[in-house]
């Protein structure tokens, strides 16, 4: 399907109208006096605004209306269901702390959601030895996949700037592998512009924007999409890069799979809840060595990079 694409304007817009609305937000929840807990867990000491997704989330949000009502459907609205959904969940958790049972419980509905749109692991492409799996196993699998993809992008987000690159980095990546633009086109360039500001305002000394959980879900929620349509049939390689699509996936996001496995690990080792935050994270290791979070969002960039040689050199 061949959906229409913004203009190079479009694009600036989406720029701009994210720096307002992370000005705008922080601006007002400094009023309030709404600032990121500083406690034992925290890698920083400035005073900070959990807005950095709200930003992002309201401009999708708002672009969507445009295009909207100009009967202009640049990507599958219905996808801002599921989206907005996990948002508000991110939302709810940056304010009240929500327990991790429903958060649980609301990630297995947005899959399910996304399920039902069509986004379902249906096919291994021979790895295991497998191709197509039956409709339940395979509605199971899906969940189970949404689960891990977005939790990994959440617990990754404890650095300033790293699940902002990771997110940006799957989107560009997906894009360029492909034969031609996906139907996801439009959604990812509006996210991926409207993260930009974020650096800025992550890296600043004083009064920083992050993107709290109501970012990090809804990023691991869109990378999330991103992945379960590689894996479709109808995301196809340029011939320069064939590759297993399985293999693809899991590298693109090897970093955010690889930590939570090991953190995993260590949390039932010392016999605590997988679940039970700590600074064990392999960025909380570099940041405890001394680098500076630019060189380490550059360093886990680059490991990330280094693993596409796997699917690429099978």
């Amino acid at each position: 399907m061949i959906l229409p694409k913004m203009n190079f304007t479009s694009y600036l817009l989406v720029i701009l109208m994210s720096l307002v609305f992370c000005y705008v937000l922080r601006w007002w929840f400094t009023r309030l006096q709404k600032f990121d807990a500083i406690n034992h867990r925290s890698v920083h000491q400035a005073k900070a605004t959990k807005t950095g997704g709200m930003a992002v989330f309201l401009t999708l949000f708002l672009f969507s209306i445009y295009y909207y009502l100009n009967a202009a459907q640049i990507f599958d609205f219905s996808l801002l269901i599921p989206l907005g959904i996990i948002f508000v969940v991110g939302v709810y958790d940056d304010f009240y702390n929500a327990d991790f049972k429903l958060k649980f419980f609301l990630q297995i509905i947005v899959a399910k959601i996304l399920i039902d749109q069509g986004l379902v692991i249906h096919d291994f492409h021979g790895v295991l030895g497998l191709n197509e799996i039956p409709r339940l196993a395979s509605q199971i699998f899906t969940v189970f996949v949404f689960l891990v993809i977005v939790n990994a992008i959440n617990f990754i987000d404890g650095i300033d700037g790293l699940a902002i690159t990771e997110a940006i980095k799957v989107i560009l990546l997906v894009e360029f592998f492909s034969v031609q633009s996906t139907p996801l086109f439009s959604l990812g360039m509006i996210t991926a512009l409207s993260l930009l500001p974020l650096y800025y305002f992550n890296f600043k000394k004083d009064y920083k924007v992050f993107l709290g959980d109501a970012g990090s879900l809804f990023l691991g929620t869109l990378i999330a999409i991103y992945l379960f349509y590689v894996l479709g049939s109808e995301y196809t390689l340029k011939p320069a890069f064939s590759a297993n699509k399985p293999l693809l996936a899991m590298s693109l996001i090897a970093y955010p799979l690889v930590d939570l496995l090991r953190v995993f690990i260590i949390r039932i080792r010392n016999k605590k809840s997988p679940f039970s935050p700590d600074q064990n994270h392999l960025h909380h290791l570099l940041v405890k060595k001394g680098y500076p979070h630019t060189v380490i969002v550059l360093i886990v960039l680059s490991l990330s990079l280094l693993f596409l040689l796997i699917p690429f050199g099978t």
